[in-house]
């Protein structure tokens, strides 16, 4: 029988952690196990689960170590051991891929479509220089782009900053005419009574969605803000398995559901919520502001879900100064974007070769990347 024998984990720039196992027969799959700004304790999750439940194990049996992973523990749930789960699965099905010679999505029932639509970034965190960004991004051959609506806001806020973001969005659509998509992140800083103004203002701009207009911990109260638009409104970067997706989407309230590939139990979880999601007509966007191993898992299964809609990708992304997405692979025109899509990669396993060499000279840095806490006029602490 073949086992599992090895692992390593890598901390990388800008923000990512990487997992790579290896068998008894010389196989090796990756995986990325993190928590953005939590990625050491994630790490020590993953040691272990590997520890406890895998090393000598058959890789093969991916959805038995799945369970076992979710149910041996009394405490489940939750960002930091779903995510270290996620990165475990996702370099289980790149192993299992390339034991067979095929890419992922062959053994979860083939392609549904030969390419992934992708969006672009622009603005930052606060959105600045929107309209110019829109146009290079256009002009490089996006067709969706997407945009933090505001920075910080209060709990109820003035209506300059509602102005503030109407003229933003105004801008873009301004800027790339109605044949380019524009998502809209509240990025969970709106409260529900900032989420209501906002959603009305923007409107008129016709915005592919709207994401996270509030908190998920405030889910309940997305019923009062879809009163008030006709945009659909998508969200689920912080939830973490098909339980935590179930009453959102029983309610009816949400048309677009961003599980990330990093988070939410990996491939193997959110090919089962995705499935979910299609009994109650809601698309499919994961969330991936992350590496290259999250991506292409994304990827495989974006090309096997038939209600998927489109991708998040980091390719000059505001958080990637030192390091982007491209860096780390041995063939970066895996990831070649044309006329917004992106192929889906048909090599084996995740479909990617990851640069062995670059990930240990970069590991070798001290990587503690954490998210910036931000104040309001008062000292208070302000969502970011």
């Amino acid at each position: 029988m073949t086992e599992l024998t090895d692992y390593d984990l890598f901390g990388v720039p800008p923000r990512w952690l990487f997992l790579r196992v290896e068998t008894s027969d010389g196989r090796v799959g990756w995986g990325e196990p993190v928590v953005e700004g939590r990625a050491r304790t994630v790490a020590t999750a993953v040691t272990e689960l590997m520890e406890t439940y895998l090393l000598g194990e058959d890789p093969s049996r991916i959805e038995d170590h799945w369970q076992t992973m979710y149910r041996g523990g009394f405490y489940r749930g939750g960002p930091v051991l779903m995510s270290a789960l996620a990165g475990i699965d996702q370099a289980l099905w790149d192993l299992k891929g390339r034991e067979h010679g095929v890419p992922v999505y062959e053994l979860l029932g083939g392609r549904t479509r030969d390419r992934v639509r992708v969006y672009q970034w622009i603005g930052g965190d606060r959105p600045s220089d929107v309209g110019e960004a829109a146009t290079e991004r256009v002009d490089a051959g996006f067709t969706a782009l997407k945009m933090n609506a505001t920075a910080e806001l209060r709990r109820v806020d003035t209506p300059a900053t509602v102005e503030a973001a109407r003229t933003r969005v105004a801008e873009v659509r301004e800027a790339v005419g109605p044949e380019v998509d524009i998502g809209v992140d509240f990025h969970g800083r709106a409260s529900k009574a900032m989420a209501k103004r906002l959603v009305c203002a923007i409107e008129p701009y016709e915005p592919m969605f709207v994401e996270e207009p509030v908190l998920p911990e405030h889910s309940d109260a997305l019923p009062a803000i879809t009163a008030h638009t006709t945009i659909p409104i998508a969200t689920g970067e912080r939830l973490f398995s098909r339980w935590e997706f179930k009453p959102l989407l029983e309610d009816g309230t949400v048309d677009v559901i961003q599980p990330d590939l990093s988070h939410a139990g990996g491939i193997s979880e959110v090919r089962k919520i995705a499935a979910m999601a299609e009994a109650y007509d809601v698309a499919l966007a994961p969330h991936c502001p992350l590496g290259p191993i999250a991506l292409a898992s994304c990827l495989q299964v974006d090309a096997c879900t038939p209600n998927a809609l489109i991708q998040e990708q980091s390719l000059d992304i505001h958080y990637n100064e030192e390091n982007d997405v491209l860096d780390y692979l041995t063939d970066p025109a895996v990831f070649e974007y044309d006329e917004g899509y992106v192929d889906v990669p048909t090599g084996p396993g995740l479909g990617i070769e990851i640069d062995e060499a670059a990930v240990e000279a970069r590991a070798s840095e001290d990587v503690d990347w954490h998210n910036p806490v931000w104040r309001h006029e008062d000292g208070g602490v302000a969502e970011w």
